[in-house]
C-alpha cells in the first residue's frame, strides 16, 4: 500500500500482454465499475449528477493505466451518460439545448484531467527511478564498507593472534588473547548488522548472543567438563549497546572460566538474555566455588572493563557470590 501511488498496470502486466492491451482492460474495467456504479445510483435518483463518475473513473485509468486507459474510460462513460442519463433517455438526442455546451465543457475537463494526471504519472515514475538508483547505490557502497570493514577486524585480529603465539611470557600472550576475543565480540556485533535486523542499525541479540557463546566455548576450550549454554530471547538492540553487552558477556565468561572452577575439573556456565517490564536482563552464572571471602577483583582490569561497557550500554551491575557459584546480573532500561 505504501507504493500504490507507483503502481503502473501495463508495466505490471508487460510479461503477459503488450501495454495497449493492458491499458484497454483496465480501461474496460473501470468503465465497467462505473457504469454498476451509475445503475446502483439510478435506481435511488435516477438521472442525478449525469457525468459525477466520469471524472474518478477517468483519473483513476489515467494514474494507473496511463493516457490510454483515461482517455478510452473518458470518452466511453460520457456516452453511456449522453445516451443513457440525459434526456431524452435512450437517445443522443437533448431535450434541453443547454446540454450540448455543458457536454463540450464536461469534455475538455475531462482531457485537462487526463493531461494533467499523465504528468503527474510521469512526475512520480520519474522520482521512484531516481529513488531506486539512489538506493541501490547505497546499497553497493554499505556491501563495500562492510566488507572493507570485515577485513580490517580479520587483519586486527590475525595481527593479535599471531603476536600471542609468539610472546614467550605467558602473561603477555593472555592478554592478547583477551584482546583477541574482544575484537572478534565486537566483529560479530558488526556482521550481525546485515543479517535482516527487525530496523536497519539493530542486532538480534539471541543470535548474537549465541554465536558468541559457541566461540568463546571454542576459544576457552569449554568442551566436555566444564560447559556453556545461551538462552536468549529475540530482541532488536542498537549496535552500540548490542556491542557493550557482548564485551561484557566476553568478559565475564572469560572470567569464569579462568578462575570460578580452580581446583575441579567439571563445571557450567549459564548465560541468559531476557525481556522484562521496561527492559532487559543479561546474566551469567557459574556454579564454581564463588569469591573467596575477603578477596575482590573490583580493581582488576576485567572488572574495569565491565563496569565501562555496562555505563556505556546504559545498564546496571549486581553481583551475587556463593559457595555454590557466582551471578553476574546486568539490567538494562529500554
Amino acid at each position: 500500500m505504501g507504493r500504490i501511488g507507483e503502481l503502473d498496470l501495463p508495466e505490471r502486466l508487460a510479461p503477459y500482454a503488450p501495454a495497449w492491451m493492458a491499458q484497454l482492460a483496465f480501461a474496460l474495467m473501470c468503465i465497467g465499475a462505473a457504469a454498476v456504479m451509475r445503475f446502483l445510483i439510478d435506481r435511488i435518483v435516477p438521472g442525478a449528477g449525469a457525468f459525477a463518475l466520469v471524472y474518478p473513473a477517468t483519473l483513476i485509468a489515467t494514474l494507473f493505466g496511463r493516457w490510454l486507459a483515461g482517455l478510452v474510460t473518458a470518452i466511453a462513460l460520457l456516452l453511456l451518460s449522453w445516451y443513457f442519463v440525459i434526456p431524452y433517455y435512450g437517445s443522443f438526442d437533448l431535450a434541453n439545448p443547454a446540454d450540448g455546451p455543458r457536454i463540450a465543457v464536461v469534455t475538455l475537463s475531462n482531457l485537462l484531467m487526463i493531461a494533467i494526471a499523465e504528468q503527474f504519472r510521469q512526475a512520480v515514475r520519474r522520482a521512484a527511478t531516481e529513488r531506486d538508483r539512489q538506493i541501490a547505490e547505497r546499497d553497493l557502497f554499505l556491501e563495500e564498507f562492510d566488507h572493507r570493514v570485515k577485513n580490517n577486524f580479520a587483519l586486527v585480529a590475525s595481527l593479535l593472534d599471531m603476536q600471542r603465539r609468539r610472546a614467550g611470557d605467558p602473561a603477555t600472550s593472555d592478554a592478547l588473547a583477551a584482546a583477541l576475543t574482544r575484537v572478534e565480540s565486537i566483529a560479530r556485533a558488526h556482521r550481525h548488522l546485515y543479517r535482516g535486523a527487525a530496523s536497519p542499525g539493530t542486532v538480534d541479540m539471541a543470535a548474537y548472543l549465541q554465536e558468541l557463546c559457541a566461540a568463546l566455548s571454542e576459544a576457552l576450550f569449554l568442551r566436555g567438563a566444564i560447559t556453556l549454554t545461551c538462552d536468549s530471547d529475540h530482541a532488536a538492540l542498537p549496535r552500540d549497546r548490542a556491542v557493550s553487552l557482548g564485551l561484557i558477556l566476553n568478559e565475564l565468561v572469560t572470567n569464569a572460566a579462568k578462575h570460578a572452577f580452580e581446583g575441579r575439573e567439571t563445571g557450567a556456565i549459564r548465560v541468559t538474555f531476557r525481556a522484562r517490564e521496561g527492559g532487559w536482563t543479561l546474566s551469567v552464572t557459574d556454579d564454581g566455588r564463588g569469591v573467596p571471602a575477603g578477596k575482590s577483583r573490583k580493581n582488576g582490569l576485567g572488572q574495569r572493563l565491565v563496569e565501562a561497557f555496562a555505563n556505556q550500554a546504559g545498564g546496571t551491575i549486581a553481583t551475587e557470590s556463593g559457595p555454590r557459584g557466582t551471578t553476574v546480573k546486568v539490567e538494562l532500561a529500554a
